[in-house]
């Protein structure tokens, strides 16, 4: 599961937002059904295990951001000066992606994405390409899907609140979470969401 998220993010930051980012100015991606995509040129998308760019499918496992970016007529590289935490994966790094590990990732994304449009119809879901995480902000707490990370090496749902706050729900040093693959579907990720923002209305603050 790691080496597929990393390779993905990688991807995403690499092949996707920088390029998007020199020609158009914005590093946001968004959630699609089966994958992520450009939200501006170049049109790009990543379906599971394939970057498709226009009626190219080109396979993820085994090449490199540079020779996927060649192969979609468009230069790899970060998005330059814009945050300090990347990815970590080289231009010319070999991708590892398992088929189900990277299926596991983008359903993880895709139920984000419908609950938290379902939570918060306007706030407009962002897939952020420095920490490969789907999320919104509403009233001074963030809420999203992280594909994982160092604090847990596995795509789960998170409620943080910008000042956190203490108790048996907030089980993170930013705030709470839950492993996506304990959430049946939308609805239950829907529900976590939702105890969040109510606990989070009523909780003490955690002292410094």
């Amino acid at each position: 599961m790691e080496g597929t998220r990393r390779a993905l993010h990688g991807v995403a930051e690499l092949v996707l937002a920088g390029p998007q980012y020199r020609e158009s100015g914005t590093i946001r991606l968004r959630v699609v059904w089966g994958g992520f995509e450009t939200v501006r040129a170049p049109e790009l998308r990543v379906n599971v295990t394939e970057l498709v760019a226009g009626d190219r499918a080109i396979p993820l496992n085994g090449t490199t951001c540079r020779e996927l970016a060649t192969a979609a007529g468009i230069e790899a590289g970060a998005p330059e000066g814009l945050y300090g935490d990347t990815s970590g994966v080289g231009l010319d790094e070999t991708l590892g992606v398992d088929g189900e590990a990277a299926a596991h990732i983008v359903e993880s994304f895709a139920r984000g994405r419908e609950a938290l449009v379902r939570f918060a119809p306007e706030a407009g879901p962002v897939l952020w390409p420095e920490h490969f995480d789907l999320g919104i902000t509403v009233d001074e707490v963030n809420y999203g899907v992280s594909a994982g990370d160092g604090y847990l090496a596995e795509p789960y749902a998170y409620v943080a609140p910008w000042k956190p706050r203490q108790g048996a729900f907030w089980d993170a040093p930013f705030g709470a979470t839950r492993p996506v693959r304990l959430l049946a579907d939308a609805a239950e990720l829907h529900d976590f969401l939702l105890e969040g923002r109510e606990r989070a209305s009523r909780d003490p603050l955690r002292r410094a």
